[in-house]
Parts: structure tokens; C-alpha cells; sequence
């Protein structure tokens, strides 16, 4: 799969895409941890770059909002090409936690980002086509419901993965009985 096209580009310089993968890296985990308030200053610090270079590879919050969010859908076309010649189940079941990754990001950077975009549109085009294949060769195999869509299994993961658990353990729990949901019965 391609890459989504974004207005910044990794750089060509060895170094430089070091530090441009550093400030993707510490863009995610701190959107995830507080929002998208945080302080650009506390990124370039955590990514270990001066400010100057994060104003460099992103000249607007926005662009790093984007870039974050693109970095994201990329990871899980990857997800989904390295997983794709696995066992139908245990492919679409990788992928989908990978999914569950991409939601937390996306969560903290949603409100930023323009649904309307084209940017936002050809994100959505490309992690479609990255996962439904995968659930199209498990359903295919009889391992899925019939009566499940691609979009209503990112809608349910979205939407367990989005709420308040007492821990990790109990959201992965849950998880594991939506997913169980999922399998088709004999």
C-alpha cells in the first residue's frame, strides 16, 4: 500500500529522519497521555531536538497533528501487509490490535484535524484498504460472521477502546469478548 501524501515529508538526510521519527513518536504518546494542548516545547525536549527543528519538519501544529495522524494509518497499512499471509483469523485479529493503537492516537488528535479533508478522506481510503481484505479472507474462510461489515467492526472496537476501564487488563478483556462475538458458530 502507499503511503498517505502529506504536506511534510520525511527527510533524506539520515540524522534529519531521525529526528523527524522522534518528533512523530513523542507527538503521539504525548497527545495520548495529556492533548492536543501540549507543549511543543515538551515534544521537541522528550524527542531530544531543539525547537527550532520541530518548527522546521512541522511549521504549523496542524502539520504535526497531521503527520501524527498520517504516521498513524501508515503503520497499519504496514500492519496489514506484514500480517497478511497469516492464518485468516490470527491476520484480521493482528491487525485489529494494531487498530487498537491507531484509535488511541486518533482520539487525541480527532478535534484537530479537519473530517472533511481530503487528507482525513484518503486516510480513511487507505486503512480500508489496508484491513478489509484481511476481514473479507477470514469471513471467507468461515471465521467471521457473515453478518459483520469491516465498518461495524472499527465502529464496536472504536467505541470499547474509547471508553473508561479500570485497567488495561479489563480493557483487553472486554475487547477479547467483542472479537469473540465476532467468530462465526458452527
Amino acid at each position: 500500500m502507499p503511503d498517505v501524501p502529506i504536506a511534510t515529508r520525511r527527510p533524506q538526510r539520515a540524522d534529519a529522519r531521525r529526528n523527524y521519527d522522534a518528533l512523530l513518536a513523542a507527538a503521539r504518546d504525548i497527545f495520548a497521555e495529556s492533548s492536543t494542548d501540549a507543549s511543543l516545547e515538551e515534544i521537541a525536549r522528550r524527542a531530544g531536538v531543539g525547537i527550532g527543528t520541530l518548527y522546521r519538519n512541522f511549521p504549523t501544529r496542524r502539520d504535526l497533528f497531521e503527520a501524527v495522524y498520517v504516521e498513524e494509518i501508515n503503520q497499519l497499512s504496514a500492519a496489514a501487509a506484514a500480517v497478511a499471509d497469516r492464518p485468516p483469523w490470527e491476520a484480521l485479529r493482528s491487525w485489529l490490535d494494531r487498530f487498537v493503537g491507531y484509535v488511541v492516537t486518533k482520539r487525541a488528535v480527532i478535534d484537530a484535524l479537519n473530517r472533511d479533508s481530503e487528507l482525513f478522506k484518503s486516510c480513511r481510503i487507505t486503512m480500508y484498504a489496508a484491513g478489509e481484505p484481511l476481514m473479507d479472507r477470514a469471513r471467507a474462510a468461515g471465521e467471521v460472521r457473515a453478518d459483520a461489515s469491516f465498518d461495524d467492526v472499527l465502529r464496536m472496537i472504536s467505541g470499547l477502546v474509547s471508553g473508561t476501564f479500570v485497567d488495561e487488563e479489563q480493557r483487553a478483556r472486554v475487547l477479547e469478548f467483542a472479537l469473540d462475538g465476532l467468530r462465526s458458530r458452527p
